[in-house]
């Protein structure tokens, strides 16, 4: 089972015009980062500004919309599509179908890159126009900027560290991308900052992403610059979310977390347990995709009709059975946890992995979250069914399973 859910890689043309579009420019005192045109930049060992262009002229901050919505259904874009017109019209129309009244965009991806839209505030304003609440999410510890430029804090590679020919000594994943150590809490104050910058030009809500220990890659080869390996890798995120919620008091947060942590009472090596992220996040999204669960998921294997060999049940070609499950449980551990003022609200998949999913499957995932809820309206002294957000890499929605 490959457990990094979201993969995407976006076009490098999009990245480079999205960082010569917004002047990024890269320096070295001794804080962390540079703000430049309201883009954070982590300062580099080099006084030589790399890129220096005019950033276009953006609008004031709009503020956050009036009157946020209860139940969200949302879409997720890159910020590749945040500034592509095409989309944002397709979004808007999503929105006046009553198909969607929400959408999640990165203002920084897998490769540390922050707002390769431009004129975030105009988008902004734009999409709350047509009253649609706007999640930034943010990707934390997988940051190929922010390794660069400080590598003291990234995960280093022991072969690479002993190799006299290796370019650098940086872990990468199986992706090929690097990682900063979750315990380096230089870095946090970093992600909180494009946080509390997102927050203060009105989105609506932030959406913390990989807020984990690294995985997916030569896990022996690991050497972390902080982390002492003793320390559980849930104490060091548990900081982390404490951390997040400490400097941002006042802004709605979303913590997004692998799907088994919604079922599972142990951390499987990432540091995620779902109660820590009840405790500290407004918003708890475990990422659902039917795709990326164990054969095991669903039980034991049975005999087949067709065949005498026993067969698991492929958790992709029941989404239905795998979200409810999963909610299920992450619901009766919300309800256990005295105090916690979170919500749920998962990922669920529109994307082809294991199986054609299409609208049925998409619809199936939808009213598994309804049903683990006792419906949209549940009753009194229930938790409250506060929608979903569906994933697809490349931004193509099933529009008629909305």
């Amino acid at each position: 089972m490959t457990l990094d859910t979201h993969k995407i890689r976006y076009p490098v043309i999009a990245i480079l015009t999205g960082a010569v579009a917004m002047g990024l420019i890269f320096f070295l005192p001794e804080k962390i980062i540079e703000v430049k045109n309201h883009v954070f930049v982590p300062l580099e060992p080099s006084p030589v500004p790399r890129v220096n262009s005019v950033f276009t002229p953006d609008i004031g901050p709009p503020g956050q919309l009036a009157e946020p919505p209860k139940v969200v259904k949302a879409v997720y874009l890159t910020g590749w599509s945040g500034g592509n017109e095409a989309k944002i019209r397709e979004v808007v129309s999503l929105s006046k179908a009553g198909k969607i009244n929400a959408v999640v965009v990165d203002i920084k991806d897998f490769s540390g890159q922050t707002f390769v839209f431009p004129r975030p505030n105009a988008l902004l304003k734009r999409l709350h126009d047509e009253n649609i609440y706007v999640i930034a999410r943010l990707a934390v510890f997988q940051d190929q900027v922010l390794t660069k430029a400080r590598p003291e804090l990234a995960v280093k590679s022991i072969k690479l560290g002993q190799s006299a020919t290796a370019s650098d000594d940086l872990w990468r994943d199986n992706k090929g991308l690097a990682w900063i150590d979750p315990a380096a809490s230089a870095s946090w104050g970093y992600n909180i900052e494009i946080a509390r910058d997102a927050w203060d030009r009105g989105f609506d809500e932030i959406n913390f992403d990989y807020i984990r220990f690294p995985t997916d890659g030569d896990m022996p080869d690991r050497k972390f610059p902080v982390w002492d390996g003793k320390r559980l890798m849930s104490s060091v995120m548990r900081e982390f979310f404490r951390a997040i919620r400490s400097e941002l008091p006042e802004a709605v947060i979303s913590a997004d977390l692998f799907g088994l942590a919604a079922t599972s009472f142990y951390d499987f090596g990432v540091g995620q347990m779902i109660e820590d992220a009840y405790d500290h996040f407004d918003f708890v999204s475990p990422m659902l995709y039917p795709s990326h669960f164990p054969l095991s998921f669903l039980g034991p294997p049975m005999q087949s009709s067709l065949s005498a060999d026993l067969e698991y049940k492929k958790p992709a070609e029941h989404p239905y059975e795998v979200v409810r499950k999963s909610m299920d449980t992450a619901i009766l551990r919300l309800e256990s946890r005295l105090g916690s003022k979170a919500a749920l609200r998962p990922w669920l998949q529109d994307f082809d992995l294991g199986a054609d999913y299409d609208a049925d499957k998409v619809r199936a995932q939808i009213q598994a979250v309804v049903d683990s809820f006792g419906g949209e309206n549940p009753p009194a002294g229930g938790v409250d069914y506060r929608g979903f957000m569906l994933w697809n890499p490349a931004n193509v929605y099933t529009h008629e399973a909305l």
